[in-house]
This record gives C-alpha cells, sequence and structure tokens, in this order.
C-alpha cells in the first residue's frame, strides 16, 4: 500500500511535507526500485527548507487532496533536499538547463524508472497563472507522453543523459593560465560591477563570492584601483542595503532589487561564510569600521541563532513566517516609536529608511543606503543602543523556520572563515567555535575515514560530494595557519587521500562531485564552473598548493597542476565561468607564506599587527612560538627567532627573505611580494 513515508526522514525540508497527501518516497533504492516495479514514470521534486517559492508550491498542490490523487495515481512521487543530496540536484538541475530552460527551485523534473531525465521545470502553479500552465494539466499532459509515445521518452532520455555525461571541454582550446590572462581578466571584469551599488549590474544581484574574490586578488595582485573599489563598493552596499540583518546580524541570500534594499530573506550559513572571510579580508587592507562591525554582528549572530547540536553549524532560516516572506523582519513607523518613544523613534526611522508608505510591499526593510557612510562614534552608539531595544521586541515574534541540520560542506566554509577572522580581529573566542565545529564534523559525521554530507537527530547520513571535503580541508588548513597544530595538517592530508582515490576522475582529470562508490547517480559530473558556493576544484586547487608549501610533498604540487590542465580548456571556452578556479590560480602561480617566528618575544605583537593590516589574500600565515607542533613541518622548520627577538620570514614559493625583525621592514617587503 502506498502511503507517504516522509516522517521516517531527518531533513527538516522533508519533514515539511511530511502530512502532505502525496505519497512521498526519499530518493533511494526503494523508491527508484517501486518506479520499476509499478512501470509508472517519477515526479522528483527538489527544494530546500529556506525556499519561498518551495513553500508556495507545497501550499498550492502538494497539500492539495485533488492534486495529490493525481499525482499518486500517475507517477512515483519523491521529494528530494538538495542540501542533504546536492548531487542528485546538481544532475536534475544540470539536466534543465541542457533542456534550455532557467534553474531554480523548487526543481521539478520527470524521470523514468531508471532515474534519466525526459522533461521538467521549476514552479508550476496550481492555476494557470504567471504564463505557466497549471500543474494539474502537466502532470496529465507528461504522464500521457510516457504511455503513448515510450519511444520518444526513451530518446529523450537517452539523448538527455549522454548530454550530461559529455565533456564541456571537448573542442575547445586550452587557456593559458597565467599572470598575463589574469591581468587582463581583472581588468575585463571591473566594468561588469554597478559602478552606483557595487555587484553586478542589473537585477537580482547576489554577493558572488567567486567573482569577487578573483577581483579582489587581481587588485591586489596588480595593484588595479578600480578593481579594489569595485569590491569595496559591492561591500558597502551589501552592508547598508536592506539585504544585512541591522538588528539581528546576518546576511540573506540575495536581493531582488539593483540595489540591495529589498531581499529574498532566507539566511544561508554560506553566504555568511564567504561573506565574513571576504570582508576580513578587504579589512586588512581598509582597517573599514564598516566591515569589522559587520563581521563582529554577523558572528554575533552566527553564536545566538545557527549553532546546532554539538557545535555544528546550522544550514539556514526560512524566509518566510506565518505564512509571510519577510515579515519577522519587516517594520512599521508605529512599531518603531511604540518600542522607543516619539524622539528616539523618528531618529532611528529616519537613519533607516523607516516612512508610512514604507519600502517593501507598505512595509519597511531596515536600510541605511540613503547614508552608506558610517556616522559619527556617537551617532553610532546611539543606533546601537537603539538595535538592542528593537531587536529585544523582534524576538518576541513568530520566528521563521530553521533548519538546524549540520552539512559538512557549509561548515567547512565558516570554519576556514572564522580560523581567519579570529587572527585579523584578534577574537579568540570565534577561534573555538570554528574549533568545535570541526571536532563535531570529525566525530559525528565521519566514518571509516569518510565523511557523510549530513547531519540531524542524532544520525549522519547521505554520501559526502568533494565540496565536503574540499571545504573541510580548507577549514583544516585555516585552523593550522591559526594553532599551528599539526593534528589540523594531518587531518587536511588524510582527506586529499580519500579525495584522490574517490573522486579523481581518472580520464581527463579534475574531482567529480561524487564518489566512485556513490550508487544512486546515473552520472558523476565533473564541474569546474561557479555557482552560488565555490566549486570543489577550485577551493582544491589552493588547497593544493597551500598542502605543498607547508610540507614540500611534490605529490600536492602534481596533482594541482593536473588540476589546473584539466580545466584549462573550459578556462578557454568561457574564462568568466570560472572565476573561482581562476582565484585560486593566484596562489598556483605565487604561492605566499609568512612566519612570524617566537612571536612570544620582543617585536612579536608589532611584526603581526603589520600582517593583520595588509591584504595577503591566499597567503600563508603563522605565528609560532616554541610548543608549536606543527612548526616541524619542512615549511615551517628551521624558521627560528634571531637572538630571542621575534622574527619574520617572508616566502614566495621555496624562496624566502633573510630574517626580518622590523615592522616597516616587514610590511615594504610583504607589500612587494604580493605583487611578484
Amino acid at each position: 500500500m502506498s502511503e507517504n513515508r516522509l516522517s521516517r526522514e531527518t531533513s527538516p525540508y522533508l519533514l515539511q511535507h511530511k502530512d502532505n497527501p502525496v505519497h512521498w518516497w526519499a530518493w533511494g533504492p526503494d523508491a527508484l526500485a517501486e518506479a520499476k516495479r509499478t512501470g509508472k514514470p517519477i515526479m522528483l521534486s527538489v527544494g530546500y527548507a529556506a525556499c519561498h517559492w518551495c513553500h508556495v508550491m507545497a501550499h498550492e498542490s502538494f497539500e492539495d487532496q485533488a492534486t495529490a490523487a493525481v499525482m499518486n495515481e500517475l507517477f512515483v512521487n519523491i521529494k528530494v533536499d538538495r542540501e542533504e543530496r546536492p548531487d542528485i540536484d546538481a544532475i536534475y538541475m544540470s539536466a534543465l538547463h541542457t533542456l534550455g530552460e532557467h534553474g531554480g527551485w523548487p526543481l521539478t523534473m520527470f524521470l523514468d524508472a531508471d532515474a534519466r531525465p525526459v522533461w521538467g521545470g521549476t514552479y508550476f502553479p496550481k492555476d494557470t497563472r504567471y504564463g505557466r500552465p497549471a500543474f494539474v494539466d502537466v502532470l496529465k499532459r507528461v504522464a500521457a507522453v510516457f504511455r503513448d509515445e515510450p519511444e520518444k521518452v526513451a530518446e529523450s532520455a537517452r539523448e538527455l543523459t549522454a548530454a550530461l555525461k559529455r565533456e564541456p571541454r571537448e573542442g575547445a582550446a586550452a587557456a593559458t593560465i597565467d599572470d598575463r590572462l589574469l591581468k587582463d581578466l581583472t581588468v575585463r571584469l571591473v566594468p561588469a560591477v554597478d559602478p552606483v551599488f557595487g555587484g553586478l549590474q542589473g537585477a537580482p544581484k547576489f554577493p558572488q563570492w567567486s567573482f569577487f574574490w578573483l577581483l579582489w586578488r587581481g587588485g591586489i595582485r596588480y595593484d588595479h584601483a578600480p578593481a579594489r573599489e569595485a569590491v569595496i563598493r559591492t561591500l558597502d552596499h551589501i552592508c547598508q542595503g536592506g539585504i544585512y540583518d541591522h538588528l539581528g546580524g546576518g546576511f540573506a541570500r540575495y536581493s531582488v532589487d539593483a540595489f540591495w534594499l529589498v531581499p529574498h530573506f532566507e539566511k544561508m550559513l554560506y553566504d555568511n561564510a564567504l561573506l565574513i572571510d571576504l570582508m576580513t579580508e578587504v579589512y586588512r587592507e581598509t582597517r573599514s569600521e564598516l566591515y569589522r562591525v559587520r563581521v563582529a554582528e554577523t558572528v554575533g549572530w552566527l553564536q545566538r541563532e545557527m549553532i546546532a547540536e554539538g557545535g555544528g553549524f546550522a544550514a539556514s532560516l526560512d524566509a518566510d513566517s506565518e505564512g509571510e516572506e519577510g515579515k519577522f523582519y519587516v517594520w512599521s513607523p508605529e512599531e518603531i516609536v511604540g518600542v522607543l518613544g516619539e524622539e528616539d523613534g523618528r531618529y532611528f526611522a529616519q537613519a533607516y529608511d523607516v516612512t508610512k508608505d514604507g519600502n517593501f510591499e507598505g512595509h519597511n526593510i531596515l536600510n541605511r543606503l540613503q547614508q552608506v557612510p558610517l556616522r559619527s562614534a556617537e551617532e553610532e552608539a546611539r543606533l546601537a543602543t537603539l538595535r538592542v531595544k528593537l531587536l529585544a521586541e523582534r524576538d518576541k515574534r513568530v520566528r521563521p523556520g530553521w533548519d538546524d541540520k549540520v552539512l559538512a560542506d557549509w561548515n567547512g566554509l565558516m570554519i576556514a572563515a572564522l580560523a581567519r577572522a579570529s587572527v585579523v580581529f584578534g577574537e579568540p573566542s570565534w577561534l573555538g567555535m570554528a574549533q568545535r565545529a570541526f571536532d563535531f564534523v570529525v566525530t559525528r559525521m565521519s566514518r571509516d575515514g569518510r565523511l557523510l554530507h549530513s547531519y540531524r537527530d542524532g544520525r549522519a547520513k547521505a554520501p559526502a560530494t568533494a565540496s565536503d571535503y574540499a571545504n573541510m580541508i580548507w577549514g583544516a588548513l585555516r585552523l593550522f595557519e591559526a594553532t599551528a597544530s599539526k593534528h589540523y595538517f594531518d587531518q587536511a592530508a588524510a582527506w586529499v587521500d580519500v579525495l584522490n582515490k574517490h573522486y579523481w576522475v581518472a580520464d581527463g582529470g579534475g574531482y567529480a562531485t561524487s564518489a566512485d562508490d556513490t550508487d544512486d547517480v546515473i552520472v558523476r559530473l565533473r564541474p569546474g564552473s561557479d555557482d552560488a558556493t565555490p566549486n570543489a576544484n577550485a577551493i582544491m586547487l589552493a588547497n593544493l598548493v597551500a598542502l605543498t608549501t607547508i610540507s614540500g610533498d611534490e605529490r600536492f604540487a602534481e596533482r594541482a597542476a593536473a588540476l589546473v590542465a584539466a580545466f584549462a580548456p573550459e578556462v578557454g571556452r568561457n574564462i568568466v565561468a570560472h572565476t573561482g578556479l581562476l582565484a585560486g590560480a593566484f596562489d598556483y602561480l605565487a604561492p605566499q607564506q609568512v612566519v612570524i617566528a617566537g612571536d612570544q618575544f620582543e617585536g612579536g605583537a608589532e611584526l603581526i599587527k603589520v600582517i593583520r593590516s595588509i591584504s595577503l589574500p591566499g597567503a600563508l600565515t603563522y605565528a609560532l612560538h616554541d610548543a608549536a607542533s606543527g612548526a616541524t613541518l619542512p615549511g615551517l622548520a628551521g624558521k627560528n627567532p634571531v637572538n630571542r627577538v621575534a622574527t619574520a620570514y617572508v616566502c614566495l614559493g621555496p624562496q624566502c627573505s633573510p630574517p626580518l625583525t622590523a615592522p616597516d621592514e616587514l610590511a615594504r617587503t610583504l607589500k612587494e611580494q604580493r605583487s611578484l
């Protein structure tokens, strides 16, 4: 007897659908076997807990008895949390793109009994509108094609699956990835940035970390001021826009307009990790008080609202509460005055663009886009006091849904960001947060030396993707930089061994999304292009260079070279789609390392202040003392303090400067070397 099986799952997104009248299956061998047994096609629905339009389609169709009856009669219905199974999502989203359709969630795909894609779309309304057909009509038409035209269905499935397996590099000339290419790209990308509001021109606006990370790196390496200014303009407006939660901290996923004003209100762990990391690096060069404050506030939000079971970081906060998008976050002038009083209320409303007419569907999204630079210290202190009162009042509202599953890949990003920020801003408690999350993933999300992707409710599940390893390796290397504790390096190296054994594509090179023993995927994708989160191959290029620098082990260097060669044809075919990979190429071309030995001795604090106040994107930086277990590794060995005075060594590849003890000399050397 068919039934809804989602109550047995741990994913908050799947559990949102456990009471639907749809006879949902979770992805897995049982669901696929049911399709073969019944001869029914598969209706695959992919979404995530914080997805607004996923909720809309659920309320309109999946909770509707009549619609569910059609679904149950005609299809085996499978529900997938894209965050729990990013490998499955990537395959069928790629299939949708191959059909010439725009992607997005909810993803609605129709598959044959072998799980091969045939046709699909995204959101379908219950009734015909928005220029889209009614969902029930779609279901009936698709089922009729499967029933009446099996040859056509089989041909479509074969062609789509073959297209997914086809390498995009075929027929493309390999790019020569060198300084000439990277400098030219840096200059060419600047005009793509909105000259007023930052971000890529037009709407919607996403933070686009890979793009702006490359632009910042190029701006520093080639001393290209327009590139640096484009990044600064973007971050300034993100920090003061409605995409930022000015009361609670943290950034929403994107802005629906060109001004960073109206967000899609969900908050994702990965966006906040990447923005913390970028702001931290740009702060080193600019000393922007705005970035310092936003990083601290966002880490405060993380600590207050996003720590899940055991110290891992939760995945997301929903956009909706009480069935309405953004309701938790918006204000009226009357509400502001009711909390703050007449005088303070008017002052706050003027600073945060709160008006009677509102700036979002009659309501007000707090923002400071009308005056982006910070006010005087006295005014900022007054506003901070008022924000505390409003936050306390907001906390009484019905909160958006919390997706508390712990994802290894997103945790790796936040661990890396916190470890670096803890050093730059001198916040040891942030390092402790990163270490606890790292320990959680290692101890609770590992089995026989292999990572699992997702954890919730006492269960680790879902096969790890290459990004789980790549991002956790990045986190481990950042923790090694912050602590010089050798066990972080050892764990990173062990995970590389797993990646090389199970994810490396022998025919052509590069890391596949899925392992060679993940048995429920129809194809192993091997992407190198940018996405909302960094590509595993992009992150691994920088990781492999770092491991080479630290260990001197040429195996890491050889794999880095093979990875560059593997994606050079794709870069040649579409260079702007590979900014993340090319950002990693800066490290490949000029691996930089800075070691301060004897940081506890005279002059140590001054030398550390220097490396915190100069942007060295991608550089490995260490402050070593005698007890540091990692100091014996080849890349750090022999770098000792001179005459019990703190001493800096600045290295480019295997070549290191003479010992440096004067802060001004260190600063001059660093600025010279970062452009070599």
